[in-house]
């Protein structure tokens, strides 16, 4: 699993006195806010094809079962990454189903070509029920992996077939067949670079199982959900799709408000999808009324703390921002992305109030980027950005101690950024 490879926890250097001005505990550090605030934009990288090493084990081969898992995916207007998509994936499925929903580029004959079997339909203006036609066209099958066509299989296809495998053995313990939840690394540009910002969704459905929600859909069903070790890479938030999906998704949000006003989810990705365009101060206000409405115990809860974080720094309420990060705290001090998040606030906050910058957020700086640093990445966390506890956090530490005049540590994080943004760092 993808959290295995979490590097091993630096001590947690201990927290220095805070000035009376600034609230206690607080967090800090920089990432691009757009980037941080949308935990999801494009990466160059090349995906790799699943199964290319060695032949998979298909379902239906170890249970002798001939629609033990299939593809089930949604589209329009994809003929950018459709084809790298069904590549990715059909090693390791036994058919793969496509509905369009109206697509006037060439992604209907690339699906095919691809050995996709492709059906279509008008697109109904709601994600669940799109999905769950999709579903019911599939067919017979025990489990299907549902994608979008900017998604592919990075890693993990025989741990898909495994779990379809020993579902029946799995449900001897819970009731019902248990769904399968994997990682999804939403990758983004940060001045350039490509980070990666991990989610784990609910993407193996058994038979059955069909979606609710008019946008941001979900599964409904009893069973229980399982992790498994499966990345799935994403790109769909580099700038040319998302500029062709503008409003969108917006639209669908605000409508399904109107039916459902205290869902707090609905607001929390309204919130993202101001933050996506940069309109702070309204990212800012509907994230804050998903906070109103949220339980805390929510997977994406953690997300929603550091989005609005970076949406009251960025909307200039900074005394919203210090409030939100002073009731936090105790709930996130083990969150790199807490502390690196507060170190910008705090560097902000000295940019804009020179006169208290040495005294007062000098110190919170540099105490939040290095806690992120010993804390380390945590990719488990919804959200979290990878690099938020390691080279990143590193590089800005560089980078402080230089504008402070200390150059030997200066030099000292500069050569740890370098090895921590290395595929396998030291531990």
């Amino acid at each position: 699993m993808a959290s295995s490879s979490r590097r091993r926890r630096r001590p947690a250097p201990a927290s220095p006195p805070l000035p009376a001005a600034v609230p206690a505990a607080l967090p800090a550090s920089r990432s691009t806010p757009a980037a941080a605030a949308t935990a999801g934009i494009p990466s160059s990288r090349p995906p790799l094809a699943a199964g290319a090493a060695a032949r998979p084990r298909r379902t239906s081969e170890s249970r002798g079962q001939g629609q033990g898992l299939i593809l089930v995916l949604i589209m329009r207007n994809e003929a950018r990454c459709i084809a790298r998509c069904l590549a990715s994936v059909r090693p390791w499925v036994d058919r793969m189903v496509v509905l369009d929903t109206g697509s006037t580029d060439a992604s209907i004959a690339l699906a095919r070509s691809a050995g996709a079997e492709v059906h279509q339909a008008v697109w109904p203006d709601d994600f669940a029920k799109a999905r769950n036609l999709a579903l019911d066209l599939a067919g017979d099958y025990r489990y299907a992996l549902i994608l979008d066509a900017d998604e592919w299989l990075e890693e993990g296809g025989q741990a898909l077939a495994d779990f379809v495998a020993n579902a029946e053995e799995a449900r001897a313990t819970a009731p019902g067949l248990p769904l399968g939840v994997v990682r999804i690394d939403n990758r983004f540009e940060e001045g350039g670079v490509v980070r990666t910002a991990p989610a784990w969704l609910t993407r193996l459905l058994p038979t059955g199982v069909r979606y609710g929600g008019r946008i941001h859909e979900q599964p409904v069903a009893a069973g229980s959900r399982l992790r498994l070790p499966v990345t799935i890479g994403h790109d769909g938030y580099c700038p040319a799709p998302l500029a062709a999906k503008q409003g969108r998704n917006r639209q669908l949000l605000q409508a399904a408000l109107v039916e459902d006003p205290d869902d707090a989810y609905l607001h929390y990705q309204l919130g993202k999808d101001f933050a996506v365009h940069e309109e702070w101060a309204a990212a800012a206000d509907a994230l804050a009324q998903a906070r109103e409405q949220a339980d805390p115990g929510s997977p994406w809860y953690h997300d929603l703390v550091i989005r609005s974080l970076i949406s009251c720094n960025r909307a200039k309420r900074h005394h919203d921002a210090w409030a939100l990060a002073e009731a936090e705290a105790g709930r996130w001090q083990n969150s790199p992305d807490f502390h690196f998040t507060v170190g910008d606030l705090a560097l902000d906050c000295a940019v804009a109030d020179p006169a208290r910058a040495i005294e007062t957020y000098f110190p919170l700086i540099e105490h939040h980027w290095l806690q992120a640093l010993a804390i380390g990445d945590q990719p488990d966390l919804e959200g979290s950005v990878v690099g938020h506890g390691s080279h990143l956090a590193a590089h800005n530490l560089a980078v402080y101690y230089r504008l402070t005049g200390d150059e030997a540590r200066a030099r000292h994080y500069e050569g740890l950024g370098r090895q921590l943004s290395q595929p396998n760092p030291a531990p």
